[in-house]
């Protein structure tokens, strides 16, 4: 790693812009956009957030405290653990203990730091992590194997099974932190009471392992506060994803990146809540008044990301769909699976519900809300299997009247890259154009934006979508 990135922890490096960033909006409009042009490497991140008005002020706070809670944990007498975004944070918060989630930092970066995360990506690679594992790890994992960030306490992973890649990451930041691990083992299946069972005691297991490495019991009351909030975000999420049932979609493209940003950082917490109101009112204003979310004011297409978002190059995928009149609809990432959530279309077997009753029913609850995180519920076997990929798909593109799929991974995702080809196979069966892109989307040398973007416009044009 060259010296000069040792000049400043990557952490308080990233909570440093974000503050920034947040506060570009205190001063008038013409001030606002005569500070962009003393900004050009970061404009095509401030510009788009804050063209959403309240959401995207409220956004970049959120990660502003994200950020500045991690870097202050261990004053404030905090755990830090690093997880994955495969796992609720919910009993992080309802334990006191601040997550660090990689793939998170590592898009905060993409968008806050002109390098991008091709050093820290290329240190892992560096230190002996192998470089076929997933990108989304990798981008801010470096700068913690270096040394650059505030020191983790104890690792948490719990996709064993559903991302090889994932759980390698957290394996080897195990073994090179030498921090203690716990390891999560998914259900099997998603209805079956042996697997819950046997799932909500690994479950129980994590929690005496986190009540061992912090000092402290679970605090029921604080844990029923935090599944309250979730309970109340679900409800939140519902109602817009209940919206862009509508034609023209009334949500503004980046509006689905909010959702699951807001999850992946604050859920149990109002900081997510208050985003998610945020939302809710310019959709409902849109829906009202019939009119397209998109700042180009028409609509001539509804797609559907059936995996992951574009990140490499800030937001250049959403103002790209935004320019075209392609309405986004959301991708596997902003469905969390609440029993009764109207992109479930019924099928809330493979769904989780949330009851505070008694302390095992909590546990039970949010040991269920982990098993069915969006990734670990629909990429965990056969992609054609009851609860799975395909069947979750043909529900969501039929009540959301998708016109076509587009799938987006990275080149680690062994998962989704062993059945993608079958599944668009049978996507198109069902009458869905389907786009497989073959971009990294956290590490723009895979392939540029350009060609990206180049290719995207093809598929739109030669399947008449467009």
């Amino acid at each position: 790693m060259r010296p000069e990135l040792r000049e400043y922890n990557f952490d308080w490096m990233m909570w440093k812009i974000m503050d920034i960033a947040s506060k570009t909006r205190y001063g008038t409009e013409k001030e606002f956009n005569r500070l962009l042009d003393y900004i050009p490497h970061f404009r095509g991140s401030v510009e788009p957030f804050m063209a959403q008005g309240k959401p995207g002020e409220t956004l970049l706070h959120m990660f502003r405290k994200y950020l500045e809670n991690i870097v202050t944990a261990h004053d404030r007498g905090k755990k830090i653990a690093i997880t994955t975004f495969c796992f609720c944070p919910a009993i992080f918060y309802a334990m006191d203990i601040m997550p660090v989630t990689l793939e998170v930092l590592t898009v905060a970066s993409i968008l806050a730091w002109k390098r991008g995360t091709s050093d820290f990506l290329d240190y892992c690679v560096e230190v002996g992590f192998t470089e076929t594992s997933c990108s989304a790890q990798r981008g801010s994992l470096g700068a913690y194997l270096a040394g650059l960030a505030e020191d983790v306490d104890f690792v948490v992973c719990d996709s064993a099974g559903v991302c090889d890649t994932n759980a390698n990451a957290y394996a080897f930041t195990s073994a090179y932190l030498k921090k203690p691990m716990y390891q999560l083992n998914y259900p099997p299946t998603l209805t079956d009471e042996r697997a819950r069972a046997y799932h909500l005691n690994d479950y129980k297991g994590l929690i005496s392992f986190l009540e061992t490495h912090t000092g402290k019991k679970l605090d029921p009351d604080r844990l029923r506060a935090v599944l309250e909030e979730i309970r109340k975000q679900d409800e939140l999420i519902a109602e817009l994803e209940e919206i862009q049932r509508l034609v023209p979609n009334p949500l503004p493209t980046l509006y689905n990146f909010f959702i699951y940003a807001g999850r992946f950082t604050f859920a149990g917490l109002p900081e997510c809540t208050e985003l998610l109101n945020d939302l809710l009112v310019t959709a409902k204003k849109n829906a009202e008044a019939g009119v397209s979310g998109l700042h180009s004011g028409q609509e001539k297409v509804r797609a559907l990301f059936c995996y992951i978002d574009h990140y490499t190059v800030g937001f250049k995928l959403w103002e790209w769909l935004d320019k075209h009149g392609v309405a986004h609809l959301g991708s596997m990432l902003s469905r969390f699976c609440a029993k009764d959530a109207p992109y479930l279309g019924g099928q809330n077997e493979g769904a989780y519900g949330i009851d505070t009753s008694t302390v095992d029913s909590m546990i039970n609850s949010v040991a269920d809300l982990n098993a069915k995180m969006p990734m670990v519920r629909s990429i965990r076997g056969p992609y054609d299997a009851p609860h799975m990929w395909l069947e979750g798909l043909l529900a969501v593109t039929k009540i959301l009247k998708a016109d076509c799929v587009v799938y987006n991974g990275t080149p680690g995702c062994r998962n989704t890259w062993g059945m993608v080809k079958l599944l668009a196979r049978d996507l198109e069966q069902h009458g869905l154009p389907t786009y497989i892109m073959y971009a990294d989307g956290f590490d723009d040398r895979v392939q540029s934006w350009e060609v990206t973007a180049e290719r995207l416009d093809e598929f739109f044009r030669i399947r008449k979508l467009l």
